[in-house]
């Protein structure tokens, strides 16, 4: 007969189980939910206590992940990853050290299991509490093979109301503010009148007020994990960590800020690192008037950072009276690491700020790496590496090369999964490796499934997956995914620029221009972006005036001087359009996208042969052309010929005839027919 777990709160296990227990400076009352560690009582989440219990209750005995989820949070939907997080709580709170554990042991492929010491003491909180008495005893050990555990689903109502207590002095504070300060309602408009819209939110970038230089990479990264950790709030719309970090220059102010970011409120501040010591100050403002509405410091010692996080968090959402979905992010959604090592995690936010912020590939694997060798089971470390040795293939390497580095990619981010199954973004990495390395489609898009389950609805997943459907020939789908993307990061120029794109390959230039010109006036220094994407859309329309003018405003480089051998393509002197391609011809050399930009060009003049030539040699460079060809109207006027079905074919691509792009003659005809 298999033995069952009960849940923390079953009147068997309070029967049968002491429920005050002490041992090295630690007293646990399992009937008060306290945790006592010198003397000074620890806060925990009600969760973390319902697995502190669960554990004691079975000393000695290695409990299956499967079952401590099942036990405590019952059939909620749950990931592994949140009770990672929880265990790596436990030992903060307890002062244990995941990688010497004294007491809470992780048992690799298994689970965990609470080692007591042999002279701890337990006994009755009650009677302790009015007899000081307790009694020694020893730690019970049992073998897992004679006595597997079988999940049982607790009574939830227990847990619910003890997690509605935790946040209930959070809330309360927060209540009073939110009535009178920070509601966006009139206050003729009652909380019920307003429905179920959420509250906007903006965390700008945090200001480095630390002595030492360099020390953004560690403002920058306590930035995105608090943007990460309020998106997981139930009412709260949080703007995604691209259009915030746009805003760092702070030259705007909070009502000009909120207003280019839709947002209600707007939270700042700067953090300062000095030795051993984490000091947070933040500010919550209306977007409206600037208005302060709540400030609050937050000092923590360096080892306790994580904590700090969630603390903060919390603050944060008590402040505007929001309420928690179901538990707290996992350290894996946060990118801190499960173990709690904060060395690899040092490395881990080197890492992201060199991909982030100043595009240095090589660096940001350097510090990827690093992360992975100090902790091995680091998941997210190992999910950005993938990708970033993806990202270096498919922008750098040619042939051996190349396919040495996808598979080293391959093998980091299978990591990253087997560590972390549930991990959203590496799906999201890995259908993007399935896609330019292998042209899986069918297989990027079963990861895509899954990760966008798995991640928020603002995550940069959606652009992803927008650029899959474009190469699949799926545009519809692909503009509805690119909204999603731009609602989550409405600063983002290339998002508005590929929308355009969207837009234009089925004809709707009208539409394309306005988005365009949101993309002009959100950022001025992405000028070549938008120049080259007004050139296109004039080559659509067949205006040769107007898409050499565009062209010739770009900067000088490779970029314009494609720009303008298009152009030149469609104007009325053969004899100038012949030299820029035979110009362009020389320059091809090895350069990446060579081979497809003289596909575009060769396509542009009606000629056929050489468009499919050059197209083969993109494929032999391992070049990504390939992802551009169902949605790119000047290949799709070759849709009918042969060539074009056997090249789709050939690489897993649906027939060019069911992609919903147009191609360059059609969307004329289109033009045509609307002119007056």
């Amino acid at each position: 007969m298999e033995e069952a777990l009960d849940s923390p709160e079953s009147g068997e296990n309070r029967a049968r189980t002491p429920t005050l227990i002490r041992f090295d400076g630690i007293e646990i009352d399992l009937d008060g939910h306290r945790l006592r560690v010198n003397g000074v009582e620890a806060a925990l989440e009600p969760k973390a206590f319902a697995v502190l219990a669960l554990l004691l209750r079975h000393p000695g005995r290695a409990l299956r992940r499967e079952d401590i989820l099942d036990a405590v949070w019952g059939h909620a939907h749950v990931t592994p990853s949140v009770l990672s997080r929880i265990i790596n709580l436990l030992r903060q709170a307890l002062g244990d050290d995941a990688q010497h554990p004294r007491w809470l042991h992780t048992v690799h492929g298994h689970g965990y299991r609470f080692d007591l010491p042999a002279d701890a003491e337990s006994g009755d909180s009650h009677a302790a509490n009015g007899a000081n008495r307790v009694a020694t005893v020893a730690p019970t050990v049992e073998d897992e093979s004679t006595h597997p555990p079988v999940a049982t689903a607790g009574k939830r109502s227990v847990r619910y109301a003890v997690a509605l207590l935790a946040l209930l002095a959070i809330l309360l504070a927060g209540w009073r503010l939110w009535t009178t300060t920070i509601s966006p309602s009139t206050p003729e408009t009652s909380k019920s009148d307003q429905g179920s819209v959420p509250v906007s939110l903006a965390v700008l970038p945090l200001v480095s007020s630390s002595g030492e230089r360099g020390q953004e990479f560690f403002s920058d990264g306590l930035t995105e994990s608090l943007i990460s950790t309020l998106s997981h709030f139930d009412g709260m719309r949080i703007v995604g960590r691209g259009a915030s970090f746009q805003l760092r220059s702070g030259k705007d102010d909070a009502r000009t800020v909120s207003q280019k970011l839709g947002v209600d409120f707007l939270l700042g501040g700067s953090v300062r690192h000095d030795g051993d010591h984490v000091r947070i100050s933040l500010e919550l403002v209306r977007g409206a008037d600037g208005g302060t509405i709540w400030t609050r410091h937050f000092d923590r010692a360096y080892r306790d950072l994580f904590a700090l996080q969630d603390e903060v968090a919390l603050a944060v959402a008590g402040a505007l009276q929001i309420q928690l979905l179901h538990t707290m992010p996992s350290a894996v959604e946060t990118g801190r690491p499960a173990s709690g090592n904060l060395e690899a995690y040092d490395a881990y936010l080197h890492g992201v700020y060199h991909m982030r912020s100043d595009g240095d590939i090589r660096k940001a694997i350097e510090q990827f790496t690093r992360a992975t060798e100090l902790d091995p089971d680091y998941a997210q470390a190992w999910s950005w590496l993938g990708f970033q040795h993806t990202l270096y293939a498919r922008s750098w390497l040619n042939g051996a090369d190349a396919r040495a580095t996808y598979a080293k990619a391959r093998e980091e981010i299978d990591t990253a999964l087997r560590l972390q199954p549930d991990f959203g973004q590496a799906h999201a990495i890995r259908a993007d490796l399935l896609s330019t390395a292998n042209h899986d489609w069918n297989g990027a898009l079963a990861e895509f499934k899954l990760a966008l389950a798995l991640v928020p609805d603002t995550d940069p997943t959606h652009g992803a997956y927008s650029r899959l459907l474009t190469t699949l020939g799926r545009t519809h789908e692909a503009i509805e995914e690119r909204r999603r993307y731009i609602a989550g990061d409405p600063l983002m120029v290339l998002a508005r620029v590929y929308l355009a794109r969207l837009q234009a390959s089925l004809g709707r230039l009208d539409e394309a221009q306005k988005s365009l010109q949101v993309a002009a006036e959100l950022e001025a220094d992405q000028h070549d972006f938008v120049a080259s994407e007004r050139s296109r859309l004039a080559i659509l329309r067949g205006d040769a005036v107007t898409a050499l003018a565009q062209a010739e405003s770009m900067s000088a480089g490779d970029d314009r001087d494609r720009a303008v051998a298009l152009a030149l393509q469609i104007g009325s002197d053969g004899a100038i359009a012949d030299t820029a391609l035979r110009h362009a011809t020389e320059a091809v050399g090895p350069r990446k996208k060579g081979a497809y930009f003289m596909a575009l060009l060769h396509a542009l003049r009606g000629e056929a042969d050489e468009t499919f030539a050059w197209l083969q040699k993109d494929l032999d460079r391992g070049d990504d052309g390939i992802l551009y060809v169902l949605s790119e109207p000047l290949l799709l006027r070759f849709r009918d010929d042969p060539r074009m079905a056997a090249y789709c074919a050939r690489n897993g691509l649906p027939a060019p005839q069911a992609s919903q792009a147009r191609s360059l003659d059609q969307i004329r005809e289109l033009v045509a027919t609307r002119s007056p």
